[in-house]
């Protein structure tokens, strides 16, 4: 083993190992992958970027305009209405109608998007004929991949293995070569899952229908009301105020107040004596609250008969103020205190933020931080001197104290023995998060500890110096006297009207949403909705949903606003699964749209052009034609799925320059010589199809077809047979849900769990082995 080929296997083992635990984005490691093969000298400049204008990759940003010129223009609701009528009433011939039409669109579209438009289709047809979504959605995903596996530009695999044998030999597959197997792949996937799949689909886990929404995520047991007290002292406050969510972690549905009812109530509804608050949530948080006295207040400087901590007693020999401000390039611009876990990650509290021309003393954790803000800062003086050396802060005073009038914000506060925060820790009595209320200190027995650490448990009798607002103290108060009223709750769908509605959406697979919970996004204040539930894994939450990371392939039940959930599903984040609220089609144009899709796939086969430059064709015509604007069409365009092939593409030239793709085809088909044909090719096809469980499929195809082609030299096999074995097992990653977008889009939709793909997938995965060793080398004999 050369240096050289050492050097490549270490890029390319920490690339998959950065893939399959998702430490960074793909499209992230790709361009890392790209640049490590630039500065070891594996390629040269103009070859690691010449991924960018590699015909493979032109042709899949102009496949995206294309499938989204289909869409747009209408072509899933024509479907959806030709398999009402199709499929009947019986649920195997409406799944048979359903993946015969998804293989047959996704041999000239994406996988990916041609699911995301039939998720809303199929839950219409599925509330329409009384079926399960979860009987449905995953036959059209497997329709979808199995589809991939038939034309030339079905799928990324199929692409990149054909660029790489032009590069190979000059040749490259024609655009129906893939349907001579890949046709038999579609029968015997279809038969399998309308004989035998349906028995392994979980009929009863998943969405029936929205009109049960309330009985599939549990939310009804959940409801009830709540009276505002006359005298309460939430009366003039705004919901937002009321500390209802974070306190009581309770979704206010609806408020009646003086005799009529507003749904969906925003966040600046103003509250008063006697309204009737319906709200989603367990009402034992209430009840615990309702019980004793949890705090007392003490001593506040707003009251003049009880004067309040003096800042001097935030200050010891070890602890001191001081005020550091946000200097150009840190990083803590652009993120929140809660975000940048500012206590833990730096050891200091922040006691209060300047901006502008005053401070923000008060529930500023959520704040987004700026260059030119100042801070100040609690810690001890070793810590001090750690911060002046980072570049996330400047030391701009120690005398600053006074300007911020910290006074005004100390708080006292007393914890009795019988009170239920007694054995909880700081972080776990959600004093600051809950009501805004910051531990500066700890009274205890007469000694003051500083700075008291999140894990610090409260004793009956501490005395907490606290940081907050007498107001919010007022409303910890009033939360206790909210009275539970009786009578049966409401049927979920009975809060619906003309302008309020209820919803399920899904993550889309390229948004930069996951990993962030609704706090961060500040979901409520950006969108004017409500969160009601989150189906994750075979399973509804309903509880501390603001603090819930999303992750692909959730399922939102959201409620609010028709108007407001239109511009949640125009803004392309999320995908709402609701034909009601998708844009109106462009139908005058869609036979237009199939027109320009069969002159590219016609020009293509009868040779008169290159794929890219007819997909490139197609796709003008597509905005030529107004079948998409610009702007759609730019939208429509993965871009890290783009930045992921073209920066990956570079370590297939690494592994032919270094000698890497010699030395590994000479490992694994060393012996080949001595393999049956059937052996050889189902080795090929399960390396390809386990490796794209894990990592990207084009990845797959990338390296594989590198390793494959040295190594078919040496056998003197058919390149052919053997790169369309490659691009079978990679474009079919049926075993987790990870192994491909289309995967995660119907997982919460259809409340599957990893297990079910696997379930369906496993037995599906070696039919499609079988008909692969069978059928490839009647086709291309080895």
């Amino acid at each position: 083993m050369t240096p050289q080929i050492a050097l490549t296997l270490t890029i390319l083992a920490f690339a998959v190992i950065l893939l399959i635990f998702e430490r960074l984005r793909p499209d992230l490691v790709a361009l890392l992958v790209l640049l490590s093969l630039v500065f070891a000298r594996l390629v040269t400049p103009t070859e690691a970027l010449s991924g960018f204008s590699n015909p493979a990759v032109v042709t899949v940003w102009a496949m995206f305009i294309l499938s989204a010129g289909l869409a747009r223009t209408g072509v899933a609701n024509l479907i959806g209405r030709g398999i009402m009528r199709l499929g009947g009433q019986r649920e195997s011939r409406i799944m048979l109608v359903l993946m015969l039409i998804c293989a047959g669109l996704s041999a000239f579209m994406n996988s990916t998007g041609l699911v995301a438009m039939f998720l809303p289709v199929v839950n219409h047809i599925a509330r329409k004929r009384k079926i399960s979504a979860s009987m449905l959605l995953m036959p059209v995903a497997v329709g979808a991949l199995l589809g991939g596996t038939t034309t030339l530009i079905s799928s990324p695999p199929n692409i990149l293995v054909s660029n790489a044998l032009a590069e190979f030999n000059g040749q490259s597959f024609a655009f129906f070569d893939f349907l001579r197997v890949g046709i038999l792949v579609v029968i015997v996937g279809i038969a399998f899952m309308v004989i035998f799949g349906r028995g392994l689909l979980p009929a009863q886990t998943g969405h029936k229908d929205l009109a049960d929404a309330g009985e599939v995520f549990g939310l009804e047991e959940r409801l009830f009301s709540l009276r505002i007290p006359e005298g309460s002292l939430l009366a003039g406050h705004r919901l937002s105020e009321s500390r209802l969510g974070s306190a009581l972690k309770l979704n206010v549905i609806g408020i009646t107040s003086r005799g009529r009812t507003a749904l969906a109530p925003g966040p600046n509804t103003q509250l008063h004596s006697g309204d009737e608050l319906l709200v989603l949530g367990k009402s034992d948080w209430l009840e615990d609250m309702v019980q004793g006295q949890h705090l007392i207040l003490e001593a506040s400087n707003g009251d003049r008969k009880r004067e309040g901590p003096d800042v001097s007693q935030l200050i010891s020999p070890q602890i001191v103020l001081i005020e550091v401000s946000i200097p150009q390039g840190s990083e803590l611009i652009g993120s929140s205190l809660a975000q940048a876990n500012f206590r833990k990650q730096y050891r200091a509290n922040v006691l209060a933020i300047w901006r502008g021309e005053k401070p923000v003393r008060t529930n500023f954790q959520d704040i987004v931080l700026k260059h030119g803000d100042r801070l100040l800062v609690q810690a001890s003086r070793s810590q001090v001197n750690k911060l002046s050396g980072l570049k996330d802060f400047v030391v701009t005073s120690n005398d600053a104290v006074k300007l911020y009038q910290l006074e005004d914000r100390l708080l006292r506060m007393a914890v009795p023995a019988s009170s239920r925060l007694v054995g909880k820790s700081l972080a776990d009595s959600e004093l600051a998060d809950a009501f805004g209320l910051s531990v500066l200190g700890i009274i205890r027995k007469g000694k003051t500890r500083l700075m008291p650490r999140p894990g610090e448990k409260l004793q009956g009798d501490d005395q907490l110096v606290v940081e907050g607002k007498l107001e919010d103290v007022q409303v910890l108060r009033a939360l206790q006297s909210l009275e539970v009223t009786e009578g049966k709750a409401p049927v979920l769908r009975e809060l619906e009207s003309e302008e309020i509605g209820l919803v399920e959406a899904v993550i889309s697979p390229h948004s930069t949403l996951a990993n962030k919970n609704l706090r961060d996004l500040k979901f409520r204040e950006k969108y004017g909705l409500n969160v009601l539930a989150v189906w994750r894994g075979g399973r509804a939450f309903r509880s501390n949903l603001r603090e819930m990371p999303l992750h692909h392939g959730d399922s939102l039940l959201i409620y609010g606003d028709r108007n407001h959930i239109k511009l949640l599903a125009d803004e392309g984040q999320f995908l709402v699964l609701s034909q009601d609220i998708q844009e109106a089609p462009k139908k005058d144009k869609a036979f237009l749209a199939g027109v320009i899709m069969a002159a590219v796939v016609a020009s293509v086969a009868l040779g008169w052009l290159h794929i890219e430059i007819a997909a490139i064709a197609g796709a003008a015509l597509m905005v030529v034609t107004h079948c998409l604007n610009m702007e759609e069409a730019q939208k429509s365009i993965q871009w890290p799925a783009i930045f992921l092939i073209a920066g990956m593409l570079p370590l297939g030239i690494a592994l032919q320059n270094s000698g890497t793709s010699d030395f590994l085809g000479a490992e694994v088909f060393g012996n080949a010589g001595l393999w049956s044909t059937t052996l050889l090719l189902a080795v090929l096809f399960l390396i390809s199809n386990l490796s794209a469980q894990v990592v990207p499929p084009p990845i797959v195809a990338v390296i594989v077809s590198s390793i494959v082609l040295n190594g078919a030299a040496g056998l003197a096999a058919s390149p052919q047979a053997l790169l369309i074995t490659v691009a079978l097992g990679a474009a079919t990653p049926l075993l987790t849900p990870i192994g491909h977008p289309a995967n995660l889009l119907i997982m919460g939709p259809g409340g599957y769990r990893a297990l079910d793909f696997l379930k369906v997938g496993l037995p599906l995965t070696l039919f499609i082995l079988a008909v692969t060793v069978v059928a490839v080398p009647f086709f291309w004999p080895l």
